[in-house]
């Protein structure tokens, strides 16, 4: 355990307390994001119709909140540190690609070496200027924007990721929001929100982004509850729970997109706030639980390689003797495919995630925000 904690240890001393949590909650939609993947690999060794196959569909359904959770916990943390003090542009964006490109950089360069070493399997087309140019779009996470298929295909989440650090900043300096009032920061956010859903409407703006306001929002609702002096008691985690497992039936029903994505980001922004305001509370603690916290610190490299290790361990057993497909083959194989894609993922972080983008003043930085 000593080994572990010096190596996927974040989060040091009683300034770095409130983070704790947060890191759990990446290692959870990590291992959501695992399960979508895992369940939809998999899905050939049961039967449809089988008790089995639902609680698949299900942990299916529940995996795909993952992605959400994360541009939650995004939204707040880059919101909020840029509410805090004002930030030089192009500093900030320099210090947030340190933190996408070492690690995205690797991956890619393993993606594009494994599509040269088997070219039935690669994306990329096969004309030199076509393959230049969506090398090109990948590189700069252009591609998910541009309608192409990511060479990663995770990958599409970081062109979320890019266009938010570049739109924040923008928009509170041309709003002005460091010198207003928090009421009207929060007027503000709600606005964004239903820009968006109009765009959606509109445009096919990606609802997904509402993800990262419900994140600002969290960052607004706790410093309110500081400006109360902790009068207001924080929610309760019954509750809760209670609004997260409501916001996953909602998923299964045959409702309007914007609901369900308004529902889920509202759930998933009071999980978060539980979790960050009860901080000595139950389900605070099962997020500061130090293996569930260490994957989440790992949660990037983890998110950009499992789903290669996945395939490759699964094309590896398909060249082994076959066991018969079923429930026990689906289940049992779960453990041992997600100790894989750990193992994996934990060597890409040692080797270029931690010494290349997450310095210790770094950590520090992200604790004080949180």
């Amino acid at each position: 355990m000593t080994w572990l904690s010096e190596r996927f240890e974040l989060s040091h001393g009683d300034g770095a307390q409130p983070l704790r949590p947060m890191e759990g909650l990446r290692g959870l939609a990590v291992l959501l994001v695992f399960l979508v993947h895992y369940t939809t690999l998999a899905a050939p060794w049961l039967d449809g119709a089988s008790l089995s196959a639902l609680l698949a569909r299900l942990l299916h359904l529940a995996g795909n909140s993952g992605v959400d959770l994360f541009f939650v916990l995004s939204g707040y943390l880059i919101y909020g540190s840029l509410i805090a003090r004002r930030q030089a542009f192009l500093p900030f964006m320099r210090r947030r690609l340190m933190r996408i490109y070492p690690t995205y950089g690797a991956v890619f360069l393993l993606y594009l070496a494994l599509s040269l070493a088997v070219p039935a399997e690669s994306k990329i087309p096969p004309a030199a200027v076509d393959a230049t140019r969506y090398l090109l779009h990948n590189l700069l996470l252009l591609a998910p924007l541009l309608g192409e298929a990511p060479l990663i295909t995770v990958s599409w989440s970081l062109s979320y990721e890019l266009f938010y650090y570049l739109a924040t900043p923008l928009l509170i300096a041309a709003f002005g929001l460091r010198r207003r009032r928090r009421r009207w920061r929060v007027a503000f956010l709600f606005a964004v929100a239903g820009a968006i859903v109009a765009g959606y409407l509109a445009f096919g703006v990606p609802l997904r982004s509402l993800m990262f306001v419900a994140g600002a929002l969290l960052h607004e609702a706790r410093g309110h509850r500081r400006d109360l002096g902790g009068r207001r008691r924080p929610p309760g985690e019954a509750v809760t729970l209670a609004a997260l497992a409501g916001a996953l039936v909602l998923l299964m029903l045959p409702l309007a997109a914007p609901l369900k994505i308004v529902v889920l980001a509202a759930a998933l922004y009071r999980l978060c706030l539980c979790c960050f305001e009860r901080a000595q509370g139950r389900l605070a603690r099962v997020f500061c639980f130090a293996p569930l916290r260490w994957l989440g610190n790992m949660s990037y490299s983890y998110y950009l390689l499992h789903g290669l290790l996945l395939k490759a361990a699964l094309a590896a057993l398909a060249r082994l003797p076959q066991p018969e497909p079923g429930p026990l083959l689906f289940w049992g194989m779960l453990p041992l495919l997600l100790a894989v894609t750990l193992a994996g993922a934990a060597a890409l972080f040692l080797l270029v995630e931690r010494p290349l983008s997450l310095a210790p003043r770094r950590a520090s930085f992200l604790a004080s925000q949180a």
